[in-house]
């Protein structure tokens, strides 16, 4: 059992005349959304923006129709076979989860797998979703013929926050669980703690608990953002925050006004945390303890803020060299062997 509990969500069937999207002014060059619409409904969820913009419901409503690209797998495997494809990486989940609850019925993201796999095209998936253990398989056979790269979004442990904040979305300890299937199984995979939420899950402590966490499930690198609020998911994000946690509301409407993103202040000792867990488990302060070279800023999906990312140094024969996720910036950073 993957998940607690999910809102029932209403499906949709809806053919798409492409599978791809050609992506401008990020590390890499297309995107794949088998759905669209999310039953996770994450409050800080990004697409809430977009699905404002497109005169869509953002709030509450978000998450109760799912769009079904019916005929993807299909289209999918047009577009590889022809001529003119350049093998250039693909992101699968830049827009939903492609591992939400409406994969276990339609299992498109399943077809996509294979038929990007069977190209030889280089692909990351970023998902919540620990469904994705069902198709090690074929990750395992897409990873002996291209580069493929699995992203877990935990951005904490903390129960409390988990639940309120991805209330339609697996425990994150089952993630973890995930991980470590997969990263046995040969697979790359790796954690994305993002969003961070100033006052909640940016706590030291907590920070710590997710990067030992991930350490120990076997993944092979850890990324950070902090959280991005434009008009859509922010009237929703902080329309829950004063119900959940109304004490936070006035530290929130003054870092973000005026803004969608926090500056350097904030960003920056959230930074030097994660950064500061060593492989052994012990904290230090700033990155110069685990002599971390270079900086690593990059955009995270759909944001415009800064990723802190490094690879753990596993030296197990099942765990392969970290290869780019969806998040690395030609710079990154990483962890002291």
């Amino acid at each position: 059992m993957f998940y607690l509990w999910s809102m029932a969500a209403v499906y949709r069937d809806e053919p798409c005349r492409s599978a791809l999207t050609r992506v401008r002014n990020m590390p890499f060059k297309w995107s794949l959304n088998p759905y669209m619409g999310c039953a996770h409904r994450c409050t800080f969820c990004f697409v809430r923006a977009f699905e404002k913009v497109a005169d869509r419901p953002f709030d509450d409503r978000y998450g109760t129709s799912i769009r079904v690209k019916t005929n993807l797998v299909e289209v999918l495997r047009l577009e590889l076979g022809r001529r003119s494809w350049r093998h250039e990486q693909v992101v699968v989940g830049t827009a939903t989860d492609p591992y939400q609850p409406a994969e276990g019925r339609f299992r498109l993201t399943r077809g996509a797998v294979e038929a990007l796999g069977a190209s030889r095209t280089p692909f990351g998936i970023i998902t919540r979703g620990p469904m994705i253990v069902r198709d090690v398989d074929v990750l395992r056979a897409a990873s002996e013929r291209t580069s493929v790269v699995v992203t877990f979004s935990i951005p904490t442990l903390d129960p409390t926050i988990w639940r309120l904040t991805e209330p339609g979305t697996a425990p994150p300890r089952q993630r973890l669980r995930a991980i470590r299937t997969l990263i046995d199984a040969g697979v790359d995979a790796n954690v994305g703690m993002a969003p961070i939420l100033p006052g909640l899950s940016d706590d030291p402590a907590k920070l710590a608990e997710v990067v030992r966490a991930a350490r120990d499930a076997g993944a092979t690198s850890v990324w950070t953002n902090v959280l991005y609020l434009r008009p859509g998911t922010r009237e929703h994000f902080l329309d829950n925050l004063a119900r959940d946690w109304p004490a936070l509301l006035p530290r929130y409407e003054r870092l973000y006004a005026g803004r969608a993103y926090v500056t350097k202040d904030t960003l920056d000792p959230v930074r030097r945390q994660v950064r500061g867990v060593t492989r052994d488990g012990s904290d230090a302060v700033g990155p110069g303890s685990l002599g971390l070279r270079g900086g690593a800023q990059g955009n995270h999906i759909g944001t415009s803020g800064s990723c802190v990312t490094g690879t753990f140094g596993y030296g197990g024969a099942r765990t392969r060299p970290l290869g780019r996720s969806p998040c690395h910036a030609r710079s990154s950073s990483r962890w002291a062997s």
